[in-house]
Order: structure tokens, then sequence, then C-alpha cells
């Protein structure tokens, strides 16, 4: 038997070792299954294997050494699994790899830089990882790869030239990472390239004119970075939109971008601007003294009228509250496609307004008993509430029949996003930033505010976390205001089961202590990636004394 197909067969339980006896095999898939366990050593007896295909199971374990003994090995693809430690160093002896998929896993370290040899690679995915450190300058040696997605890792340092020189890269994606400096020139020299996406990282310096040369370019993405500069108006980005350089604040260009106009500076009023300056500056510098001295003069006489507690208002501007038919149009009529989450009393929907700031629409469904009280709570609470760890309230847009809140938009979701989607990972030390910035909030609400605030329904899909992985505690719809000299209130709101106090769950009893209680549960949730509602904790086992027991 040379080819083995069991993808999607339902298939649990391990590899067997016996798999090694299958020597004449060239082509396994059991792609689609339910395999756990490691990959047995065994492998390494299948010489004559040319494609492995293992994605989409719950396999685990280091990726074996024993793989790099298949040196006719064309395609493997080990992806959607829960592979960690570093990828083996040998790998890049496999010279014989066309195609090589690593993504959703769980795999750390850096990308090592033998990975380079492998110069007949024709698709190469490492996304949804670990993966830190620089890019290996290595990479750069994969002429022939048309497909290259190192997304959603931990990548840092400038991007090198010489990933420009991949003249037959079409696909090219570093997202989601945390790569500095700017967009390398060469980049204008990948003349295959179809689709580039640098979104979510901390690049700067202005888009090179050089990109107007990627003629077969359908897709850019370079939004939430640091760029400056003008944006380009040839070639592909003629068909561009505003979708792609959103939260770029230093940007500038033509208007269909969203962005402010260019200032144009041009030569000969440069030369004029300082003939003026030389002839003009000694008698503005005496007006501008004369102009100070009667200024001074001037505001002592009215200090003495004013009221020292008085504060000019007009210096603090907010955005004005939009009109629904704004909102509708930001939000694409609320489509479903833009819904980012729901919860009791609202639903929340990604917009964009029109001077391009993306936004989180919170629409409170007014039908449901409540919904104006959450709404009126929220409204009170972030008005006045100011921390980096809370959300941010952009504006709010009401009627009779509708009310929404705008808040700032936080591109990488929710805390339980992270936590249990197959496609998000957090290392250790993502998660203690995590909790102490949600501890940085709740100091803030208990004793940093002026009245202490009990937030009442903390939880992991209430923790979002923002282009920088900062997290910002949100959804004060119960939340409750102690008054001067309370220790505590009672109410009759209920907050989500699992993550509320005993005596609050049992009399309605709120008080800072309740907050953190809610706080443990939550962070012995974010380190074990254990819901305090897991089926396993019946009885008079909760996820407190599962974690006691340890």
């Amino acid at each position: 038997m040379q080819i083995f197909e069991g993808q999607g067969c339902k298939l649990k339980g391990i590899i067997p070792e016996e798999i090694g006896n299958l020597t004449g095999m060239t082509m396994m898939s059991l792609q689609n299954n339910e395999l756990a366990g490691h990959i047995p050593n065994t492998i390494q007896r299948m010489l004559n294997l040319q494609e492995l295909y293992l994605q989409s199971n719950k396999i685990e374990g280091p990726i074996p050494d024993s793989i790099c003994n298949l040196k006719s090995l064309g395609a493997l693809d080990l992806s959607g699994n829960h592979f960690s430690s570093s990828v083996p160093p040998c790998l890049g002896s496999v010279t014989s790899l066309r195609k090589l998929y690593l993504a959703n896993n769980r795999l750390n370290s850096r990308l090592p830089a033998s990975l380079g040899s492998l110069q007949d690679l024709i698709e190469f995915n490492v996304s949804s990882n670990l993966f830190s450190g620089q890019i290996p300058l290595e990479i750069g040696n994969l002429k022939a790869a048309t497909l290259i997605d190192l997304s959603k890792n931990d990548f840092s340092g400038k991007i090198s030239n010489i990933l420009g020189f991949l003249d037959k890269v079409i696909k090219l994606s570093l997202a989601h990472n945390r790569l500095q400096g700017p967009i390398p020139d060469s980049f204008g020299k990948m003349l295959a390239l179809e689709f580039l996406d640098l979104y979510n990282n901390n690049l700067s310096g202005e888009i090179p004119k050089s990109l107007e040369a990627l003629v077969y370019l359908k897709y850019l993405n370079f939004s939430f970075n640091k760029l400056s500069g003008e944006i380009p108006t040839g070639g592909p980005f003629a068909n561009l939109t505003s979708q792609s350089f959103l939260s770029n604040n230093a940007l500038c260009g033509d208007s269909k971008f969203h962005v402010s106009p260019c200032v144009i500076k041009s030569t000969k009023r440069s030369k004029r601007k300082k003939t003026i300056l030389v002839l003009y500056v000694p008698l503005g510098m005496g007006l501008l003294f004369l102009a100070l001295a009667l200024a001074y003069v001037f505001l002592r006489l009215r200090k003495k009228k004013k009221n020292a507690g008085q504060a000019d208002v007009s210096l603090v501007k907010g955005h004005e509250r939009i009109s629904y038919y704004e909102l509708e149009q930001a939000t694409e009529g609320f489509s479903e496609s833009n819904l980012l989450g729901s919860g009791s009393f609202s639903m929340v929907y990604k917009g964009i307004l029109k001077d391009g700031t993306p936004l989180a629409a919170k629409v409170f469904n007014v039908q449901l008993e409540g919904a104006f009280k959450s709404f009126d709570t929220e409204c009170e609470m972030l008005r006045n509430l100011r921390h980096r760890n809370l959300t941010k309230v952009i504006t709010s847009c009401s009627n009779l029949d509708f009310r929404a809140l705008l808040l700032e938009y936080m591109p990488n979701g929710t805390l339980e996003k992270w936590l249990y989607s197959h496609n998000f990972f957090l290392d250790l030390l993502q998660r203690l930033d995590i909790m102490i910035d949600v501890a940085s909030a709740m100091d803030y609400l208990h004793s940093g505010y002026s009245t202490p605030v009990v937030h009442c329904d903390l939880k992991p899909s209430n923790i979002l976390l923002d282009q920088d992985m900062v997290s910002h505690v949100s959804d004060f719809g119960i939340a409750k205001l102690l008054g001067a000299g309370e220790a505590f209130v009672q109410t009759r709101t209920i907050a989500t089961i699992g993550y509320i106090a005993p005596d609050y769950g049992q009399d309605g009893i709120v008080s800072t202590s309740c907050d953190v209680y809610s706080f443990g549960i939550l962070m012995m949730e974010t380190f074990t990636r254990m819901q305090p509602s897991d089926e396993r904790f019946t009885g008079d086992l909760s996820l407190r004394r599962w974690v006691g027991r340890w």
C-alpha cells in the first residue's frame, strides 16, 4: 500500500508505533480527526513518504526530530494541533520540502535560521503561534516561495530589505506582530505580489512609492501601525479604500482614504519665507513682547474678578453625538458580519466613522426590561471614570426608541477569545500582564475614584484587548456606586454565575469584596484555561477548590 487516506473519519486515540512498518507508503492523510498524543519516532522508517497531512487534530508535544529523516518528504501539514516547543532546526535539511504548514499551534522560541536552506519551498505558513525575536534573514533565501505567512506571532525588530527580493511571492502576511521601523523600499520589487498584510504592528515612516509598481496587488492592509506621510495614488493604490490605512494618524493624502490633505511645500515659497523672517523677525519680536506685557496686565486684573473654581470647558472638546443614520452607515446597517459580540441587554458592532475612526457600537435592545437602566448606568459610570485600563467612550447615539454607546474599538477582541479560541494563544507573561492591567483598573474603581465603584460582572468576555494587548475592563451596565460611608449596597441585578461571590449570590449584597472574589476566579481561569462553569465542576467541586488542591 502506497497511499492511505483517512481524513474526516472521526479517528481517536494516538498514532500507533507500528506506523513505522509502512515503509512503502508515499502519501498519508489523517487530517480532520481527533487524534491525540505524540507523533511516534518510528515514523522515521517511512523513508518513501512524500506527503504527510496531520492537520486539524489534537496531537501535542514537540515536533520530533525523527521527521527530519524523511528525505523524500515534499509536503508536511501539522497545522491546527497542539504542538509546542521550538521547530527542530534539522527540518532545514529536508530540502525536498515544497509545502510546510505549521499554523495554529503553540510553537515558540525563534524560527530556526536553517529553514532558509529550503530553497525549493513553495508555501510556508507558521501563523498563529508564539514565535518571537526577529524574522530570520535566511527567510530571504526562499526564492521559490509563493506564499509566506508569519502572522499572529510575536516577531519584533525591523523587516529586512532581503524579504523584498522574494520576487515569486504572491501572498505575504506579517500581520499581528510587533514589527518596527519602515516598510522596506525593496517590497516594490515583489512584482508577483497580490496580497500584502502588515496589519497591527508598530511600523513607522512613509509608505514607499516603489509599491506603485505592484500592478497585480489586489489586497493591502497597513491599518493599525504608526505610518506617516503621503499615501501613494498610483498603481494598485488607485483601487484601495480607507480600510487599508485605518489608525495611522500621521498619514495624509487623497480624501477617499479619510485622511488629512497633505501640505505641499514649494521651493519658491520657502525662499520667500526666509526673506520675510530676516526682515521682520526683529519687529515681530518687539510686538510679541509688547503683547505679552499687555496680556499679563489684563490677566492680573481679570483674575481678581474671576472665581478661582471656574474652568474653561471649551478647552476640552470631545466627539459630538452622532445620528442614527450616521451610526447605521458606520456599521453597514448593523450588519451581522460586523457583529463583535452580544450581552444581556445589548449587541456590539464594529463600525467606522466618516473621519476613519474605528469604533465599537454597543446597541441596547430597548425591548428588554432593564435595557434603558443599563444604558443610563453605563453612561453615568463611563462619563466620569478615566483610566488607561477602562473602556473609553467616544460618544453616544440615542432617541426615543434607540440607545447606543460608541466605544473605543479593541482590535484584539476579548480575553475569552484568546483563552478558548483554537487560533489564539497567550503565553504566561501575556496572561500575567493582562491580570496586572485588570488589577490596576479595579484598584482605581475601588480606591482611586472619588466614589467607590463596584463592577459586579468581572469575567473574560468583559476584558477587551487593544492592539498592544493592553487590557481594558468593559461593560458597566450593572455596576454600582457606593455612597459616602457605605461598605455595601443591595441589588436585584444578577451577575454571571460562577464569578459571583457567595454572599452576593445568596443575599444580593454588593461590595468591593465581590469584585475581589470575581478577580480571583478570573485569575484562576486565565492561568488554567478552565471555566468555572466547566462540566467537571459538580457538587462541592468548584474551580476555586480544584485549584486549591494543587
